[in-house]
C-alpha cells in the first residue's frame, strides 16, 4: 500500500505549493487512520529537502515518487521511493529512509543499532542504513512482481539534519557492511545524494515499477523458501514426533483450507515440554515453502531470539528476521494481510500494545483479524504478569465475532521433564496451582534435588553444562536488577551473604543468553527462560514463596522493585486489596511452576526459606535413593 504517488512533477509542485504534508496526510488518514502532529511536521521539513535533491533536469520529470509504502508482512512503511530504468533498461527504485536526527551513538556490541534521542530519551534502534538495507531485503523476499521482473532496488538513508565530524559514530567500522549495502547521506549532502539517485533513475518507466509494488502478489521469494527448508534439514532441535505430528498436519489442512475458506482459528493446549515450539517452528517453515505469508510470534523475546540463531546457520540474519515478531505489531494490519500467524505462549498476550500500553484493542483480536489462519498455542498455567490476558475464552469469543471456524487440540505427550508426566503433576499440587493424583510423589526418572547451600547446586549446574551446554541457573524476580550492572558480569545483583553466594542477573547486551555457552556465569530470570527449555535447571526460590502455617504462603512485597510481572499491582491493592492478592499469588505460583518445568532431564532447587525447603522434602517420596541428594 503506497500512501501518495505521483510524478517527480507533481511532487515537486506540491512541495511548491506547500501542500504537500496536506495530501499525505489526507490519504494517510484515508488509508491507515490517524497519524501524529510529529509526523505530519516531519514530512514538511523532509520533503522540502527532498525537493532540492531532486531539483535538477538529470532526474526526469516522469519519473515516478512514492512516499509511504508499507513494506510487505511488516507494519513498517518505506519513507521515499523513485522509480524508472536504469542504465540497462532495468525497472528501478531507489528507496530513501529519511531521519530527523541530529546525534548517534555507537553500540559496537550489537549487530547494526545506535543509540539516539526519540521524545527525550535516549532510545535503540537500526541503524538507518540497515532500516534501509533491510527494507529492500523485505520487498524482494515477499512482492513477487518484483522478483519475477528483476526489479532492481537501491536502498540509502538520508539524515538532513545530521552534521556529520571527524570519525563520526553513523560512520563507525562496525557499520561498514550495511553501509554498503545502503550508503548514508548526512546534513549538506544533497548533492551527493541526487548523484546516487540519477546513477540508477536514467529515464522514465510511465510508473511501471510502482505499479509493479503497488499490485504485487504478497508471497515468499524461492530464495526465502528453500533458506528455510535448509535450515530445517537436520536440525534436531525440531524434530516431532507423536502427537506433535498429528497437530501439524491438521494445522496444514487447515491452513490450506482458509486461503479459500473462511478464516480458519486452531488453539493448541499444552503443558511445559509438551512440543509447542518446535511444533510452531516446523509450521513457519512448511507453510512459508508453500508460499504463504506466516510469522512466528511471541510477546517474549528470548525464545524468538534463540529460535533465529539456531534456525540461521549460514544464511544472512536478515532473510529469517521478519518470520519472528512481537506480539504488538498487528494494531495496524490489514484484515487478512497474512496467510498464517503462529502465536506461541498465547497466555502471555496483552490487550494493548506499545510501551506505553496506548495502541490498538486487543492483541488476541487483531492477530485473529490480520490472519486468514491463526494457530494459538497456550498453557494457561504460565501465565507470569498482571497485564497476561491470553486465554482459550478469549480466543473463541474474537474468532466467534469474526465467523472463523474453530478447532481445539490438546498436546498430551510430556517430552520435557524425562517423559515424567507425575513430575509436572505433583508439582502443581505441591506449589496448589491445582489437586492432582500426585499428591505423594513420582515415579523418579526424573532427577529433581533439594539444596542446603546455593554454591552446591551452582557447583552441580556448572558440571551438567560442561556436557553439552544445556544447564542454567535460574531465579525467582526477588533481588533488583541493578542499573550498572546490565552488561557488566562483575555487579552481583543476587546475593546471599550467609553463604558467600554472589551472581549476576544475565547480561542485557545479548538475547541469546539460554545458548551461549558463557552465560551459565549469569542467572536467568522468567522473561529469559519461559518458552525454552534446557537439560538441566538449577532453581533458586526467594522469599517471595514461603512454607508458613502448614501452608505455602506467596508474598508479591518481596519481588523486585525492577520487576515489571506485578506492574499494576500496588495500584490495583489501593482499589480491591483481595482482588490484588489473588492475582499476584497466582503469578508467582506459575512462575516457580514455569522455572521448575523448564529442565527436561532434572531440576535442582534452592529455597532461601528452610522452611519451604523441608516441606519440599516431605512432599517427595523416595523411590530411587540416587534421586534426592541435599
Amino acid at each position: 500500500m503506497i500512501i501518495y504517488e505521483s510524478t517527480k512533477q507533481q511532487f515537486m509542485n506540491d512541495v511548491t505549493e506547500d501542500s504537500i504534508a496536506v495530501k499525505i496526510h489526507h490519504q494517510y488518514v484515508q488509508k491507515v487512520g490517524r497519524v501524529s502532529i510529529k509526523e505530519i511536521e516531519a514530512w514538511n521539513n523532509s520533503m522540502n529537502y527532498l525537493y532540492k535533491v531532486l531539483n535538477t533536469p538529470t532526474i526526469p520529470d516522469d519519473v515516478g515518487i512514492a512516499i509511504e509504502y508499507k513494506v510487505p508482512a511488516t507494519s513498517r512503511r518505506v519513507d521515499f521511493m523513485i522509480t524508472g530504468l536504469n542504465e540497462q533498461d532495468q525497472y528501478s527504485v531507489v528507496i530513501i529512509e529519511l531521519k530527523q536526527w541530529t546525534s548517534v551513538e555507537v553500540i559496537e556490541e550489537a549487530d547494526g543499532l545506535v543509540e539516539t534521542f526519540f521524545n527525550r530519551t535516549k532510545t535503540k534502534t537500526q541503524h538507518p542504513s540497515k532500516q534501509a538495507s533491510v527494507y529492500a531485503q523485505l520487498i524482494g523476499d515477499y512482492n513477487e512482481a518484483v522478483q519475477n521482473e528483476a526489479v532492481q532496488l537501491y536502498p540509502c538513508a538520508y539524515l538532513h539534519n545530521y552534521i556529520r565530524k571527524d570519525n563520526d559514530p553513523l560512520m563507525h567500522p562496525v557499520y561498514d557492511r550495511y553501509l554498503k549495502e545502503a550508503p548514508v547521506f548526512s546534513k549538506g549532502d544533497a548533492l551527493k545524494l541526487r548523484g546516487f539517485i540519477s546513477t540508477y533513475i536514467k529515464k522514465t518507466d510511465r510508473t511501471k515499477s510502482l505499479y509493479l509494488i503497488e499490485h504485487g502478489k504478497i508471497k515468499p521469494s524461492k530464495s526465502l523458501q528453500d533458506s528455510l527448508v535448509s535450515m530445517l534439514q537436520g536440525n534436531k532441535e525440531f524434530n516431532m514426533i507423536d502427537d506433535q505430528d498429528v497437530a501439524y498436519q491438521e494445522a496444514l489442512r487447515l491452513a490450506q483450507q482458509a486461503q479459500s475458506g473462511k478464516k480458519q482459528v486452531l488453539i493448541v493446549e499444552g503443558g511445559p515440554g509438551t512440543g509447542k515450539s518446535v511444533l510452531g517452528i516446523n509450521l513457519l517453515v512448511e507453510l512459508t515453502a508453500r508460499e504463504l505469508v506466516c510469522q512466528y510470534v511471541t510477546k517474549n523475546s528470548a525464545p524468538r531470539a534463540v529460535y533465529m540463531k539456531q534456525l540461521q546457520q549460514n544464511v544472512k540474519k536478515s532473510v529469517i528476521d521478519n518470520l519472528f515478531k512481537g506480539s504488538g505489531v498487528y494494531y495496524e494490519a490489514l484484515p487478512n494481510e497474512f496467510d498464517c500467524l503462529i502465536v506461541d505462549e498465547a497466555h502471555r498476550l496483552n490487550e494493548k500494545s506499545g510501551l506505553f500500553k496506548n495502541k490498538g484493542i486487543n492483541q488476541t483480536m487483531e492477530i485473529i483479524r490480520a490472519a486468514r489462519f491463526s494457530v494459538f498455542f497456550i498453557d494457561e498455567y504460565q501465565k507470569i504478569a498482571m497485564h497476561d490476558v491470553g486465554s482459550k475464552e478469549q480466543i473463541r469469543g474474537y474468532a466467534e465475532q469474526m465467523d472463523a471456524d474453530i478447532m481445539e487440540l490438546t498436546l498430551a505427550s510430556q517430552f520435557r521433564c524425562n517423559g515424567s508426566d507425575g513430575y509436572l503433576a505433583w508439582l502443581e499440587d505441591v506449589l496448589e496451582i491445582r489437586e492432582t493424583a500426585n499428591a505423594d510423589g513420582f515415579d523418579f526418572d526424573y532427577d529433581i534435588r533439594l539444596y542446603d547451600d546455593p554454591n552446591e547446586l551452582r557447583d552441580e549446574i556448572f558440571s551438567k553444562n560442561q556436557m553439552n551446554n544445556k544447564a542454567r541457573m535460574l531465579a525467582g524476580y526477588c533481588w533488583d536488577w541493578k542499573k550498572d550492572g546490565k552488561n557488566n558480569p562483575g555487579v552481583h545483583d543476587i546475593q546471599l551473604d550467609q553463604y558467600q553466594f554472589f551472581m549476576s542477573w544475565n547480561l542485557s547486551n545479548t538475547t541469546t543468553w539460554a545458548i551461549d555457552p558463557e552465560s551459565v556465569e549469569q542467572v536467568g530470570c522468567i522473561h529469559t527462560s519461559q518458552g525454552l527449555e534446557f537439560d538441566y535447571v538449577g532453581v533458586i526460590i526467594g522469599d517471595d514463596m514461603r512454607f508458613e502455617n502448614n501452608r505455602i504462603v506467596t508474598d508479591p512485597f518481596k519481588r523486585a522493585k525492577t520487576d515489571k510481572s506485578l506492574s499494576g499491582f500496588k495500584s490495583l491493592y489501593k482499589k480491591d486489596k483481595d482482588e490484588a492478592l489473588r492475582m499476584a499469588d497466582q503469578i508467582i505460583r506459575n512462575t516457580y511452576r514455569t522455572l521448575m518445568t523448564r529442565g527436561t532431564k532434572g531440576c535442582f532447587i534452592y529455597c532461601v526459606d528452610p522452611q519451604l525447603k523441608a516441606y519440599l522434602q516431605r512432599r517427595l517420596v523416595i523411590q530411587s535413593s540416587a534421586a534426592i541428594s541435599s
